[in-house]
């Protein structure tokens, strides 16, 4: 029977994930202990969430751009990358076509009457995707594992590249089992016909979508590296010292995307926000950073473009890409970055009473994870 929830490994990819190093007790870990600000007095509570002021939504609808004419020819420089909203991306590569952690449902919860809902509608259907060489699944929380996204895509023939075990809620949704690699730190496969590698790297964060289980499967971030180009995917993560390790190993990107939203003080350990994005872009050393994880759902206390707003203020200069939503660009081909979310209608009522985000579920506070 199909569900939300998913289904939790068994078989031989549990005892594949027995041999991760970073497999014990029953769960994986991070391999740095949490730091001290996850810690009573520190960690939001249910009110701080539901309570909290601020423009958490924006007034209307965010504009969108539709980016199938520029998607009907073929990137001139070889790179070229659509923000689709939070954390998907369409990157076209050397000839190589992926799609990052999509997410198409209205809200990313459980169930379809609750739970953070879309802040404007995705800049196409699925349908109307150019033909995809891979998904990449960084990790199997509600907003980066949609249900309803996965059972169309299961449709399809698209290989599906993620995190071990997530390819247990992946085959019970109907994705045939050879279409599904699972990858530890490390390890890579080839995509496209060997046009290009995705490769799956550390980062920093946690794992569940039922309540009681929790880190059951693994997080990654991924990287994937053409010909001539290289792009990486930071999924959900803390600052760690691991990122300079991803760039001994994996060498110079051409652009990054790393998460800038849903941050608070108390959550710094499993995911960026603004300042320690630009942290983990000067450990990487890359040429082009696109900020993700904002701008599509109500996960954190903190104003809606909040995550935007910061970083542009916080940059100093770095090269930032921050593309409109639906807008297909090329980063050797783009300027400055302009502050196009401030046109949005910025007067928002207060914000709905919702599910807490996940990070309060590493406290029990909530029934399930949603980030």
């Amino acid at each position: 029977m199909k569900t939300p929830f998913g289904k939790q490994p068994s078989g031989l990819r549990l005892e594949r994930m027995h041999g991760s190093q970073r497999y014990r007790d029953g769960a994986f870990q991070n391999v740095h202990p949490q730091l001290p600000g996850l810690r009573a007095g520190v960690m939001p509570s249910i009110g701080d969430f539901l309570c909290a002021g601020g423009r958490r939504v924006p007034g209307s609808p965010l504009a969108t751009l539709d980016p199938r004419p520029t998607w009907g020819r073929a990137p001139e420089t070889g790179l070229r990358v659509t923000w689709l909203g939070h954390s998907t991306l369409l990157v076209e590569l050397d000839g190589v076509c992926v799609l990052t952690d999509p997410v198409w449902g209205a809200r990313v919860s459980p169930v379809g009457f609750a739970g953070p809902k879309r802040f404007h509608p995705v800049p196409v259907r699925l349908d109307q995707l150019p033909p995809l060489d891979a998904v990449i699944i960084s990790h199997d929380h509600y907003d980066h594992l949609d249900y309803p996204t996965i059972l169309e895509l299961a449709k399809s023939e698209v290989p599906f590249i993620t995190s071990l075990g997530v390819g247990s809620h992946l085959e019970s949704w109907g994705v045939a089992e050879a279409r599904i690699t699972e990858l530890d730190w490390w390890e890579s496969t080839p995509i496209g016909g060997g046009k290009a590698r995705v490769s799956a790297a550390p980062s920093q964060h946690f794992s569940g979508r039922a309540p009681g289980l929790k880190n059951t499967t693994a997080w990654s971030s991924f990287a994937v590296q053409g010909e001539r180009h290289s792009f990486f995917f930071s999924g959900d993560t803390g600052l760690t010292t691991e990122y300079s390790s991803i760039a001994e190993r994996l060498g110079t990107f051409d652009l990054v995307a790393l998460e800038v939203g849903a941050f608070h003080p108390a959550w710094g350990d499993i995911h960026l926000g603004p300042e320690n994005a630009l942290k983990a872009f000067q450990l990487l050393g890359a040429r082009r950073f696109l900020p993700v994880h904002w701008g599509t759902f109500n996960l954190a206390m903190h104003d809606w473009d909040e995550p935007a707003d910061r970083l542009l203020a916080l940059a100093h200069g770095a090269p930032l890409l921050m593309p409109r939503l639906g807008e297909a660009v090329e980063p050797a081909r783009t300027g400055l970055p302009e502050p196009w979310w401030r046109a949005a209608q910025l007067s928002a009522p207060s914000p709905p009473r919702q599910e807490p985000p996940s990070e309060l579920n590493a406290e029990a506070a909530v029934p399930w994870p949603l980030d």
